[in-house]
């Protein structure tokens, strides 16, 4: 039985390389553009990571989730369909939506398609078991711009509370009108560059990682994501806040030098550290009270 089980799963893992490879084959050319968008787009640079992300957490799961291997054919060719029909659909609408739209919808065809060819190999109980890494393949797809306005303007608000609160704080004289902060010896301005919008949703996505990797109770995986905007606006305001004090009491350079311009990963790493607290108290919460208790 033993020996059985294990050549069926052999088989099953050889038409998924095989289904993977072929529909790669097919959308060679949005996985190309999909490439050659996250090379130039900063706050898509992550995309191209996410399958490997993925991948890696259904590998460190895999007695988990290849326990039961049953097929789901008819569910997973549903899916197929759908996604294909989606990748088809999306060049008659080259005259509706922009380019980075388009590449968009095709990604998401795919992405569709790649978890229908899960669900038709391996089942809905595997596919279940894999949840998590399936849906975060999500982030694959290139953020819509609208989403990207609306979530830059948001950022960029808190960010101004912050920063006022911040000021205040220190005892900062300052003058504000909208984005713009008038100090005695300069005046700044949060532009929508200065959001923090790239570093927030790398911000999301560590915490959906810790969240699933550490945390097992659905409530306290949605206080962690409760907690990504306030720290995600309190980083920022530290960020604008510093740099500003820097420049007027030691060096003007420190508004247009290195730590502006490539000191985000020392404020992302502040965001962690502000955010580790609260994921170590949840940790220590579900552990000290298991389920069912």
């Amino acid at each position: 039985m033993l020996v059985k089980a294990v050549d069926t799963g052999a088989r099953q893992t050889a038409a998924f390389a095989l289904f993977t490879a072929a529909l790669a084959l097919v959308n060679v050319g949005v996985l190309k553009e999909l490439v050659a968008y996250s090379e130039m787009n900063a706050t898509d640079s992550h995309v191209i990571l996410v399958p490997l992300v993925s991948a890696v957490l259904i590998f460190q799961d895999r007695r988990l989730i290849f326990a039961s291997h049953r097929p789901a054919l008819p569910l997973g060719a549903a899916m197929v369909a759908v996604g294909g029909l989606i990748v088809l659909g999306a060049w008659f609408l080259d005259q509706v939506l922009t380019p980075h739209g388009l590449l968009s919808v095709r990604v998401a065809g795919v992405v569709i398609a790649w978890i229908g060819g899960f669900v038709s190999v391996y089942g809905s109980t595997a596919s279940r078991a894999a949840l998590f890494p399936l849906l975060f393949l999500a982030f694959t797809v290139p953020i819509p711009e609208p989403v990207v306005a609306g979530a830059t303007q948001l950022l960029k608000s808190g960010s101004a509370i912050a920063t006022a609160s911040l000021f205040s704080l220190t005892q900062t004289p300052y003058l504000r009108e909208g984005y713009v902060f008038s100090l005695p010896s300069v005046v700044i301005e949060i532009a929508d560059e200065c959001s923090g919008i790239r570093s927030s949703i790398g911000l999301l996505l560590t915490t959906l990682l810790a969240g699933h990797t550490f945390l097992s109770r659905p409530w306290a995986k949605l206080v962690m994501i409760v907690a990504i905007l306030p720290v995600a606006v309190l980083k920022n305001g530290i960020r604008i806040v510093t740099l500003t004090l820097l420049s007027i009491h030691v060096d003007p350079g420190f508004l247009s030098g290195q730590l502006h311009h490539e000191g985000g990963i020392v404020f992302f790493l502040l965001s962690l550290a502000i955010l580790a607290p609260l994921l170590f108290v949840l940790r220590r919460y579900e552990i000290a009270r298991p389920a069912g208790a």
